[in-house]
């Protein structure tokens, strides 16, 4: 597995990542908004990415996210424990670190957009892991909150891909 495509699931995820068409009806999600703004601001879990592309890619890792669109960080995590990527942001840049090397964007989106080639719904990936309904144009999200497992599917645009969080348990 590349940088290449660790650096695609960190976007993804933050993420990102790497959500339902314009005209599609926003997922329902639980848990109520009281409840939801008491969610944690820190997950962690596995994750695997699939990209509908010619060829196939694919990507799986460890993670742990912090934080939320505006400031945060994101580490990935290969299955054996060491780290692939390391990325944080806040109101003023967006940086990833792999390997030896340190690469700053003006922003989470701009990161996300260079290493995946499109803008990925940042702020909606954080509130769907909240627990709260978020619409983005081109992605359709299921979230089980009592399972702990996320799933965004991305449709627009080409080539569709799809993500999937299984969050750890406290």
């Amino acid at each position: 597995m590349g940088l290449h495509r660790s650096a695609t699931l960190l976007s993804v995820c933050c993420a990102a990542a790497l959500l339902a068409t314009g005209c599609a009806t926003p997922p329902a999600l639980e848990p109520a908004a009281a409840a939801a703004d008491a969610m944690p601001d820190r997950w962690s879990g596995r994750l695997s990415l699939q990209v509908e592309s010619d060829p196939p890619q694919g990507f799986h890792a460890g993670f742990e996210l912090r934080g939320d669109a505006r400031a945060g960080g994101l580490e990935l995590y290969s299955p054996l424990g060491s780290t692939l990527a390391s990325a944080s942001w806040n109101g003023e840049n967006a940086l990833l670190q792999r390997g030896d090397e340190l690469h700053a964007y003006p922003d989470l989106e701009a990161l996300s957009a260079a290493l995946t080639g499109t803008a990925l719904p940042v702020a909606e990936l954080f509130e769907w892991l909240r627990g709260r309904a978020a619409q983005a144009p081109g992605w359709e999200v299921e979230f089980d909150p009592g399972n702990g497992r996320l799933r965004a599917r991305r449709t627009l645009p080409a080539p569709p891909a799809t993500l999937r969080l299984v969050l750890d348990r406290p």
